[in-house]
């Protein structure tokens, strides 16, 4: 597999420059022991980036466009963070914390966070501030050897779990309760389908339009949950008199605290899925004039003012509905305080179509940002059809992830059973999720090791030490005490099944990508008689371009290996043309060699 030796003298090789042909060799390389970086520069205006060579190639004019502004950058994390997640589920985070008290605690800890991980990102993104796709790039470079490995092992991942169909359920629950019906299992799949295919839809037809539309919705969103903050602090004051007592729930905050740790890892479980969004933005950096300098203001504006809203939003339930009626509510949550201060009525409905709009907008955010990330998977070339995932045609959107998100949160919709299938499905998502982002916050430390070796410039950006680690230790606590049982024994959780099903399947799946990567990468070569080399694949005339991995027969690398350089590039070759001695211009007169 080949490890990096670290101890090894850094050389530089340039290699000369050429305009006419962006797969040839025209990039300066850096050789650190047995990898190499290469130095290249978008067109977003960022500075240029010293990745691994085996990473996907820069695209120094987005295919997508640059139509990321700073109300964009804003509204992408504004719209994944506030989705479902406040609207259904509050009432199981005070489940499971046993006390209004703590639960507010668990809100705020979510807070420090999204800040934490919020730094984490924007650091990484300083290293990298020319490619989309965030997490699966800096993954990629942060550990290039074995090569390939975590580009093929996201790369399962992203495709098993790319869905939402969570948030499609919610949606739909939240349309039929505006149409005062109770469906029945199937009809609020259907719904739920429907609803997801009106937003891919969307996305598909058109970029800007839809970005705007996204940012419309979140503008509403932003509008629905000041509404709730401020009509909690007028209940608070007990201006409402369908809420006799609106302090009852204060008086004794921690009243009914639980110590048992599986029900306090299940709260942060789903904090964490509320707060997810702050990382949103970062998928779309290369669409993103001056990246660095937006994202950081702009990103912070986005996670300061959702944890405003989502603190103030839940003292507003705490004071409008009694605690074991708000326990239980599960995904409608914010229904139960519509219908505790409103009543049965117009003021309910209408609220209830704003909780629509803004589970609509929430899929729209999650299309965009994971479209990226599965776009950016197929450049890397770890996925078969290699232009279906990086073309832009024919609507310059990346249609193809938008189709693979389309299938799979199709089947994530019909195929889990009802009953469980909310809780199981957050939890399933995050348990991966946090192996990842354990992998991505300790490879922080080694990009900046890398970068001081190689005498490399310091970013842009540069976390506290204590915010990494405090990030560190929150993905370590995230993976490890979902293994504690609950209080009634295995069958006790969250769900009527074993309580740490998710945590096995989550590891299953981390399984699955390692023997993926190890028969793909030894097992089939071995056998076939070749090895895996990259390419640079021009796409489309937008732009577009890739890495393809491609099989050469064990006869030929040598020939390959000397015709193209660590990134897959042709060299440049110069070509001297030799005349015959004879005054005839045939050109069988002439011996070309290609140096």
């Amino acid at each position: 597999m080949g490890f990096p030796k670290f101890w090894a003298r850094s050389v530089t090789t340039e290699v000369p420059e050429v305009d006419a042909n962006p797969s040839s060799s025209d990039i300066s390389v850096i050789h650190d022991g047995n990898l190499a970086y290469t130095v290249e520069k978008a067109g977003n205006g960022s500075g240029p980036s010293y990745q691994e060579a085996a990473g996907a190639p820069v695209e120094s004019k987005s295919p997508l466009g640059y139509n990321v502004g700073w109300i964009t950058v804003i509204f992408l994390n504004v719209n994944q963070m506030i989705g479902t997640g406040i609207f259904s589920t509050p009432g199981t985070i005070l489940n499971s914390t046993g006390s209004v008290g703590l639960a507010l605690i668990y809100w705020t800890i979510g807070v420090f966070l999204a800040i934490a991980g919020f730094s984490v990102y924007l650091e990484l993104a300083s290293y990298f501030p020319n490619r989309s796709g965030s997490q699966v790039v800096y993954l990629e470079q942060e550990y290039p050897r074995p090569k390939h490995f975590f580009p093929v092992a996201f790369a399962v991942f992203s495709v098993l779990l790319s869905f939402s169909s969570s948030n499609a359920i919610v949606l739909a629950r939240y349309l039929y309760q505006i149409a005062d019906s109770t469906p029945t299992d199937w009809q609020l799949k259907g719904v739920a389908i429907a609803g997801y295919t009106v937003a891919t839809i969307c996305v598909i037809l058109h970029n800007r339009y839809s970005l705007w539309l996204m940012n419309i919705l979140g503008f509403v969103k932003l509008v629905t949950l000041l509404f709730i903050s401020i009509t909690g602090l007028v209940v608070l004051g007990g201006n409402v008199s369908s809420v006799p007592d609106p302090k009852v729930n204060y008086r004794n905050a921690f009243e009914g605290t639980t110590t048992n740790g599986n029900d306090l890892a299940v709260a942060l479980v789903n904090i964490v899925f509320s707060y997810t969004g702050f990382a949103n933005a970062f998928n779309v950096v290369n669409e993103i004039k001056n990246p660095i300098p937006t994202l950081k203001r702009n990103g912070a504006i986005s996670i300061v003012t959702v944890s405003i809203l989502y603190i103030l939003c839940n003292i507003a339930y705490f004071s409008a509905v009694p605690k074991a009626e708000f326990a239980s509510s599960k995904e409608i949550s914010a229904g139960v305080f519509f219908v505790a201060v409103f009543g049965k009525g117009r003021a309910e409905q209408a609220l209830n179509v704003l909780v629509l709009l803004s589970a609509f907008a929430n899929l729209l955010a999650v299309l965009i940002g994971h479209s990226r990330v599965v776009r950016e998977i197929g450049r890397q070339g770890v996925l078969p059809f290699t232009e279906f995932w990086v073309s832009t045609k024919p609507f310059g959107t990346p249609a193809g992830p938008y189709l693979l998100l389309w299938v799979v949160t199709f089947i994530m919709i019909v195929a889990p059973p009802a009953g469980d299938a909310f809780q199981f499905v957050v939890s399933l998502g995050t348990y991966p999720s946090g192996i990842f982002n354990l992998a991505l916050s300790i490879g922080v430390y080694l990009v900046r090791y890398r970068h001081k070796r190689l005498g490399l410039p310091r970013p842009e950006f540069r976390a506290w030490h204590p915010v990494l680690i405090f990030y560190i230790l929150l993905q370590v606590y995230v993976i490890a005490t979902p293994w504690i049982p609950p209080k009634g024994g295995p069958y006790a959780g969250t769900v009527s099944f074993w309580y740490a099903t998710y945590c096995v399947v989550g590891i299953g799946i981390i399984l699955l990508c390692a023997l993926y990567y190890v028969v793909w990468m030894f097992v089939l070569p071995k056998w076939g008689g070749y090895k895996i080399r990259t390419e640079i694949l021009n796409v489309d005339g937008h732009g577009a371009n890739s890495h393809r991995l491609t099989k050469v027969p064990l006869s030929e690398l040598e020939r390959w290996d000397e015709e193209h350089d660590e990134a897959g590039r042709l060299r440049r070759r110069h070509v001297i043309v030799n005349s015959a001695s004879s005054s005839q211009d045939d050109s069988n007169d002439r011996e070309t060699k290609i140096v």
